[in-house]
């Protein structure tokens, strides 16, 4: 069995074959999925914030005054400019939540437990009767339901209670002068700065987020421009301080992302035995009554609702997990946080708060995680069996997915494509008994051994 922290002396071979193919494959391997693939570090060639180099920060003030004369072109008045870039530095401690967000760590029981927990069931009960009037009319203006609004709210900043003080232009300019996602950031700072030039929030006052998310809801600039409304009437948006705003813009985006009013986001289902694996994902669906034709049906082991409404079949933690029948609703909780993990907590919380069982299926799943240095050995393994997982960057993009799938079909295990321990484990011991010399590679098999 493998160890956590290290590898058998005699795999180390093969990760340096595996590393000499993935050298010559770095022209030709397609850009991985850019929904599911964490930020890495820069390129040597790349900018990157560090405080601690005088030549970077030189580097800094100059990036920044480009982009002060993009920003005047683009509309932003001098005087916002001269309030929020003037003496601007970039933060640290952004880049370093950048790089470590849990959503790319924990199992899903683990995050589901960590976010769905008993004191929070608690505080939305109670958040649900005390907004109830206000929550009552959203709900007939914007056909979102209160459980579900207060299930965002719960899962944003804890009905309030953590909504950072980092300053938003400060994050997004750090964020936009590092080199991985520039663009985007970019984009977010200019939006940033629309939303002090439009003269209801102060520069001193746009605060949110490490990652310059703000308010209640935690909306991006970008998204605060295109949806944020009054929704206390005081003819002011205030995301931050008035939680009617905050409330109404939320459902808001909701209805113009595309929320129908007379559907769920989903449920926890059953599986028959023998289901076909393949069937699973978000780019698969059927209609419920095809189903429970397979044989599917709800926890508690009643039959599925019937009719034609679309739903897909999602294992969030393998085969063994628990297994969700998701909706259109569901997908619009993904444009909100692109995070299956999230969007799925966002589901459940909201039933928990109506009254709805916690889990019940797939809790004795193999709970163990992986560190994304061990991803990284996994995404190895399957490079060094021929089944092209991409670049061994410690994501489980879709690329990784696709061959984890082909090895578990490969062996004979259910193609669920879940990137486990117990899934690490069987790639190490399948490497050592059939590992064969690597293309290109001068290394013999014969260095192979057991450890």
């Amino acid at each position: 069995m493998m160890s956590r922290t290290r590898l058998p002396c005699a795999l180390w071979p093969v990760l340096a074959l595996c590393l000499t193919v993935l050298d010559t494959r770095a022209d030709t391997a397609p850009a991985p999925d850019p929904a599911t693939v964490l930020p890495t570090a820069a390129t040597p060639a790349a900018v990157a914030v560090d405080s601690a180099g005088a030549d970077n920060a030189k580097l800094f003030q100059t990036w920044l005054e480009d982009f002060r004369k993009e920003a005047s072109l683009a509309g932003i008045s001098q005087a916002t400019l001269d309030a929020t870039l003037t003496d601007l530095q970039p933060l640290d401690t952004v880049l370093e939540r950048d790089q470590k967000q849990p959503e790319f760590l924990d199992t899903f029981l683990d995050y589901l437990n960590k976010r769905v927990s008993d004191r929070r069931l608690e505080l939305g009960k109670e958040a649900l009767g005390q907004q109830a009037a206000q929550l009552a009319e959203v709900e007939r203006r914007y056909g979102i339901p209160a459980r579900y609004l207060v299930a965002f709210w719960g899962l944003e900043t804890n009905y309030g209670s953590h909504l950072g003080d980092t300053p938003v232009v400060a994050a997004m300019a750090t964020l936009a002068f590092d080199a991985r996602r520039p663009e985007f950031f970019r984009k977010q700072l200019l939006d940033a700065l629309r939303i002090i030039d439009l003269g209801e929030v102060g520069a001193a006052d746009l605060v949110g987020s490490w990652a310059g998310a703000i308010g209640h809801m935690q909306f991006i600039p970008s998204t605060y421009l295109a949806y944020a409304v009054d929704g206390d009437g005081d003819g002011r948006i205030d995301l931050r301080n008035s939680l009617p705003d905050a409330l109404y813009s939320a459902a808001n985006y909701l209805k113009q992302s595309g929320w129908q009013a007379d559907e769920g986001w989903g449920m926890e289902v059953r599986l028959p035995a023998g289901l076909d694996l393949a069937q699973a994902g978000l780019d698969r669906h059927k209609p419920l009554n095809r189903w429970a034709q397979l044989g599917l049906l709800r926890a508690d082991g009643t039959a599925l609702p019937t009719g034609l409404q679309l739903a897909s079949l999602l294992l969030p933690q393998g085969y063994d997990g628990p297994a969700f029948l998701v909706t259109n609703n569901f997908r619009v909780i993904l444009r909100w946080n692109r995070s299956v993990n999230y969007a799925i907590a966002v589901g459940h919380l909201a039933d928990r708060l109506a009254g709805g069982a916690p889990l019940s299926t797939g809790l004795q799943a193999d709970n163990r995680r992986l560190s994304r240095e061990q991803m990284e050995t996994l995404q190895l393994y399957l490079d060094a069996l021929g089944y092209a997982p991409g670049p061994a960057d410690g994501v489980p993009g879709s690329r990784t997915r696709a061959a984890i799938r082909a090895f578990q079909m490969a062996v004979g295990l259910p193609p669920d494509g879940y990137p486990s321990m117990a899934l690490l484990e069987r790639l190490e011991s399948t490497v050592l008994q059939q590992a064969q010399p690597v293309p290109g590679s001068t290394l013999p098999a014969t260095t192979l051994g057991p450890a």
